[in-house]
């Protein structure tokens, strides 16, 4: 079963239209790109936006000797990092649900504002993130690992497909497809739309598009409001971003980019979203469902920032 919904709506007047639509699709990174992912997006829109962490050789051998069995605060200060106080995230599972893992496990510690810097260490299937502020004002923290037992894992963090090998990301290829259409133009239902200018990817509005794909499948529903009542421009704001429109696609259903684009453009509300000269950034994103509906739930963000 396929569903298709699509909102749009101004931050200043009432217009909102909903329709419906439904796909899926996989957001893989490791756990850094998780990181700085989730600081622009305000870990999907919960929290305000943060910078992006500056990578630090010098944590990268913090990471390396707390997973070798020093204490957090021994393995920074030894690593001869200089700067205030560490924050620590130990995750495991693969790339494909790092996003996932990293914001269930540590939303609130890669979301401090004092943090600045950030290293790594990885082995297997097993990360140790080290992150560190500038200013002292970091409590030292340490997450435990984020690993669930093969055959056992939570529903609403099962790892989507892998890409195929040689395949684009995801997200890099649905803006490659949305942009093909706005550059030749198309038609909408009844509606014919003349070439739009290309959208460029937002990692802002991709957190934004994974936060709220995530609560979808992890409290298995389907609407653009979320269960605190927040619309799509209420979370655009929500991570600091100047928004004069916002639109969003949503959809549960399909099992690959190509499907679910195709989907919304083959349903003329959606398309219509895609084809709006007006929208110049956009965020996509997927999460899979729980046990009781294990398609993955797809969101697109759709903007047009502010000058």
């Amino acid at each position: 079963m396929h569903r298709l919904s699509h909102m749009r709506s101004r931050p200043w007047g009432p217009l909102v239209l909903i329709a419906g639509l439904a796909g899926a699709a996989a957001a893989h990174a490791d756990a850094l790109s998780a990181v700085q992912v989730l600081r622009l997006g305000g870990c999907g829109g919960i929290m305000p936006a943060a910078a992006p962490l500056r990578c630090n050789a010098l944590l990268d051998r913090a990471a390396a000797a707390w997973a070798a069995g020093q204490t957090l605060s021994v393995a920074t200060e030894r690593s001869g990092y200089r700067g205030g106080s560490a924050a620590g995230l130990h995750v495991s599972g693969p790339d494909s649900s790092m996003l996932q893992l990293v914001r269930q496990s540590g939303c609130r510690t890669v979301m401090n504002q004092s943090l600045r810097d950030i290293g790594m260490y990885r082995r297997d299937r097993e990360t140790w993130l080290v992150m560190a502020s500038d200013s002292g004002s970091v409590r030292s923290a340490a997450v435990a690992p984020a690993e669930v037992p093969a055959g056992r894992r939570s529903p609403a963090l099962r790892a989507p497909p892998p890409a195929a090998p040689g395949t684009a990301a995801p997200a890099t290829r649905a803006l490659q497809l949305v942009n093909e259409v706005r550059a030749r133009g198309t038609r909408c239902g009844r509606r014919s739309f003349a070439p739009a200018p290309p959208m460029v990817l937002s990692g802002r509005l991709a957190g934004v598009a994974f936060g709220h794909a995530a609560d979808m499948a992890a409290h298995d529903y389907f609407e653009h409001a979320d269960l605190a009542g927040q619309s799509p421009a209420d979370r655009v704001r929500a991570v600091g971003y100047r928004e004069k429109l916002v639109g969003e696609n949503i959809a549960y259903g399909p099992q690959s980019v190509e499907e679910v684009v195709q989907g919304w453009l083959d349903s003329p509300d959606h398309c219509e979203n895609i084809m709006d000269p007006r929208f110049a950034e956009m965020g996509i994103a997927s999460a899979a469902g729980r046990a009781s509906r294990r398609g993955l739930f797809w969101v697109q963000v759709l903007a047009e920032p502010r000058a």
